[in-house]
């Protein structure tokens, strides 16, 4: 029986300075993924401001993290840009690239790397729950799976979000000359939370902070509904905007605390993440009623996640690595830490 090994794949590509970075020696084949510094060419994953960087020469990406990019860096945020469609292979000198779905926000994408007959995926940041407004994971086998492990450890259990829609709607009832503010941050949380409001129902006017209206309007641009959205313009210098009460705002997670929101009426401080699961996290926090709505695969999905893909090896990223590493090694699975610095797991 042959075994078969990823032996000779990290030749080609590796963590270096500048992120994951792929030479196989040819001159086309040079590139870095989700780049954490200015760098020639770069494939990103998606949109978040830790893996989409502005300053690249080349960035190739999918049409939909081009244009969030653009809407968040300008115009200029690259000097060639090239949109890449999900499954569109793209060759580039002697190894193959394909964007396929991730399932984290609008637009983001695994990268399927073939080069010599091995392949590596690099899934970036992904999810395996449900979000109307992105498409899902796909599972790609391989060789090598590059993870990430935010929420790697046995404790993150993430609920259905039709559930924690259903706790948010049933607050209205009880209280309803609360302003139920909600922090949820500005790319891919607040159009999914929307989203998911409108999937459960609720087809009154929701109000946006105005750091969350341009993204909003992107996504609907992109062909994502959200209904009617209004501005939640803050009312006269010291007195709350007494038509909210009631109704559902949503805003940027650092507004919660802020002057901001003390104008709305009676605020209900609602705070929408995958770290809501952490009791002690939510109550330092000042949130009166965590919902536990995620972005990332827990830890039930990344593993059901890796045994999908079968590869030979799985490295991971950044995040809770050791948990997951001992957990595949149980399993039989090789796996080693990158440990790359840059990206962040507390803004999902």
């Amino acid at each position: 029986m042959i075994q078969r090994s990823a032996a000779g794949i990290e030749r080609w590509i590796r963590p270096l300075g500048a992120g994951l970075s792929v030479d196989t020696g040819h001159p086309e084949s040079r590139f870095v993924l989700d780049a954490l510094r200015a760098s020639d060419k770069v494939v990103v994953t998606h949109g978040h401001a830790d893996h989409a960087r502005a300053g690249h020469h080349h960035v190739i990406a999918t049409p939909e993290t081009l244009a969030i990019m653009e809407a968040r860096y300008g115009s200029g945020f690259a000097q060639k840009r090239t949109a890449l469609a999900y499954h569109e292979p793209m060759e580039m000198g002697d190894c193959t690239i394909r964007l396929v779905p991730a399932g984290h926000v609008l637009g983001s994408a695994q990268v399927v790397i073939d080069h010599a007959g091995r392949r590596v995926v690099v899934s970036g940041d992904y999810k395996r729950k449900a979000d109307p407004t992105c498409a899902p994971f796909e599972p790609v086998p391989c060789d090598v799976f590059v993870t990430e492990a935010t929420f790697a450890l046995p404790v993150f259990s993430h609920p259905d979000p039709m559930g924690e829609i259903e706790k948010l709607l049933h607050s209205l009832d009880v209280f309803p000359g609360r302003c139920h503010v909600v922090g949820a941050y500005s790319l891919g949380k607040a159009q999914r939370l929307i989203a998911l409001l409108r999937q459960a129902g609720y087809n009154k006017t929701i109000y946006l902070h105005g750091a969350q209206q341009k993204l909003a309007a992107l996504y609907e641009d992109l062909g994502v509904p959200l209904g009617e959205l209004a501005p939640a313009t803050a009312g006269e210098k010291g007195r709350p905007r007494d038509d909210l009460a009631g109704e559902i705002v949503i805003a940027p997670p650092s507004a919660l605390a802020d002057r901001w929101s003390r104008r709305l009426p009676d605020p209900l401080i609602i705070m929408a993440s995958g770290w809501m699961q952490i009791r002690q996290r939510a109550k330092q926090s000042g949130v009166e009623m965590p919902l536990i709505l995620s972005d990332h695969a827990d830890w039930a999905d990344l593993l059901r996640t890796i045994e999908e893909v079968a590869p030979l090896e799985v490295w991971v990223t950044h995040g809770r690595e050791s948990a997951l590493i001992r957990a595949l090694g149980l399993k039989g699975v090789r796996a080693r830490a990158l440990s790359l610095v840059g990206y962040e797991d507390d803004a999902e």
